[in-house]
């Protein structure tokens, strides 16, 4: 699913147009997407909805919306933020033929706005229709006003059910429970989003959905809009898949990450899913190794062996034993630089290289990791997949020209502080372009880079990239990323190539991560959590058997 700008959007409807499939059936779809996803969360019969109309198509589509929310039983109350001609606009016409209460804003804010504010504290949902793409921010005039209104209105709703609560004898029964606040439904985006951009207007209310149509936008995955949009629904509206051709960005959907998920034959034995070697650990990060090598298993590696300092081994055995070990010199708790020669003999056993979790950064384990770097590009082996992951990364950036120094194509998966070290930039530059922040260094590096944090991003050396449709304060947990790259290095292991396998990784570990978060919340998860459902996520991903 491609994600597109704003400029990019309006060519593609413009393209739709031109190709017969017209502007109002466009609107039409979307409107009927809109009511359809409302539905299908909250009751809508004999319930009251509020619809906020602006003036151009994206109040089209919120009229369209109406109309199909009055077929299904709802009480609606269009509030027009400015008048429609019934001559040339067919939706509002209908709209007016159903008998729908119709309330123009102008009339209304010579009275105080008393149909605004009486209609927003009796709506059990509000539908979010004034701008779509077309908003700018700083909102202005009538739909700064509105949105004021609204916002005054659902505070005193608030304060008078507080004030009947403490008015009830402590012997009355407790009031029946009130949603603190309508659902609030954006139709394309809460207005005052700017969709390129993801900045976002102090107004703008933050929605519990939003529906938007054909291509999700760029800002939709840019913070802080993106944290105002609620459940995101990408709602088909009829165009042409291949009018998105010229954007190279997509959101990783379940059936991309399905075509890459490797098969499990009925006859497979444990090679046939590939052998992974990770090299972690020290022994201030014991459970940096236990979650890398843990993962790993769970996401499907035939065989995963961890080389590890001789420290941390027991402690490690402890809690895997599915694992099969390679025992380090160690010096300072970490590995040693001596260790060199025993990792590239292993490597020609291995079909893929996971470095960096939990390694530390004492001077031994630079020197280990800086001369196993020296050494690969002579040694025979039979893969080039690597991943790099935490202090292998950190010892990275403090080596000239590390980017040659890596084999193949590998893939990195820098949080945004490590990113910022590897560039030699700053981790705020990096979080306000993340995307093509990621891109350019990916094309930079010539290795697959997969940029951690809400909205994960991969990108490829040729230009690919793809978005993690996942922003879950869960995962913002120590061993989050490890039991992330262990996934990855699995994938890798069974033959899935360095961007999909990244790609595909990111996917399985931030979908645990979802199931985690549903049933345990975000506040008290742990990483662990995540790396336990793995195999639901996997299932969920594969299909029954």
């Amino acid at each position: 699913m491609k994600i597109v700008t704003v400029a990019q959007m309006r060519t593609i409807e413009a393209a739709a147009d031109a190709a017969g499939h017209s502007y109002d059936t466009m609107m039409e779809l979307a409107g009927q997407s809109v009511a359809q996803a409302i539905a299908a969360r909250r009751e809508v019969a004999k319930r009251w909805v509020l619809v906020l109309v602006g003036p151009g198509n994206n109040g089209g589509d919120g009229l369209v919306a109406a109309r199909y929310l009055v077929e299904a039983g709802a009480y609606v109350s269009c509030y027009l933020l400015r008048p429609r001609d019934p001559t040339v606009d067919r939706n509002f016409q209908r709209i007016q033929r159903l008998g729908v209460e119709i309330v123009m804003a102008g009339e209304d804010e010579t009275s105080g706005w008393p149909r605004l504010r009486a209609l927003a504290r009796t709506a059990d949902v509000v539908v979010d229709a004034l701008l779509g793409t077309g908003s700018r921010s700083p909102l202005r005039g009538s739909v700064a006003a509105v949105l004021e209104i609204v916002r005054q209105a659902l505070a005193e709703s608030v304060r008078r059910r507080a004030e009947r609560r403490v008015l009830l004898s402590p012997a009355s029964p407790p009031p029946p429970a009130e949603p603190a606040r309508p659902f609030w439904v954006a139709v394309d985006g809460p207005t005052g989003l700017d969709y390129d951009t993801g900045a976002l207007d102090p107004l703008a209310f933050r929605a519990d959905l939003t529906v938007t149509f054909a291509h999700p936008k760029v800002g939709h995955f840019r913070f802080p809009g993106a944290g105002a949009l609620g459940e995101l629904v990408v709602a088909d509206i009829g165009c042409d898949p291949a009018l998105a051709a010229e954007s190279s960005l997509e959101m990783v959907t379940p059936a991309m990450v399905r075509a890459w998920l490797p098969p499990r034959p009925a006859d497979a034995h444990k090679g046939t899913f590939g052998r992974a070697l990770i090299v972690a650990g020290s022994s201030r990060y014991t459970g940096a190794a236990y979650l890398a090598g843990a993962s790993a298993t769970r996401a499907g590696a035939g065989l995963v062996t961890l080389a590890l300092p001789v420290p941390i081994l027991t402690a490690v055995v402890a809690h895997l034993a599915e694992a099969t070990y390679i025992l380090l010199e160690s010096r300072d708790g970490g590995i040693a630089e001596s260790a060199i020669p025993t990792v590239v003999e292993a490597l020609t056993q291995y079909h893929a290289l996971l470095l960096g979790p939990g390694l530390g950064q004492a001077k031994g384990t630079q020197a280990f990791v800086t001369g196993l770097l020296a050494q690969v590009g002579a040694e025979k082996r039979p893969t080039d997949h690597w991943v790099v992951d935490a202090d292998g990364l950190n010892v990275l950036a403090g080596l000239p020209g590390w980017p040659q120094r890596l084999p193949g194509v590998c893939v990195l998966t820098p949080h945004p502080g490590e990113m910022a070290r590897l560039m030699g930039g700053s981790i705020g530059d990096i979080q306000a372009e993340r995307v093509s922040v990621a891109q350019r260094q990916a094309r930079a590096w010539g290795h697959v880079v997969l940029l951690k944090g809400a909205y994960t991003v991969v990108a490829a050396p040729d230009g690919r990239t793809a978005i993690e449709p996942f922003a879950n304060p869960g995962l913002a947990t120590a061993g989050s990323g490890d039991v992330l790259a262990g996934v990855v290095v699995a994938l890798l292991a069974q033959g899935v190539e360095p961007f999909e396998a990244a790609v595909a990784g990111a996917f399985l570990h931030g979908m645990a991560g979802e199931l985690a978060r549903r049933e345990i919340g975000a506040a008290g998860m742990v990483a662990g959590d995540v790396l336990a459902r793995l195999p639901r996520a996997w299932r969920a991903l594969d299909g029954p058997a």
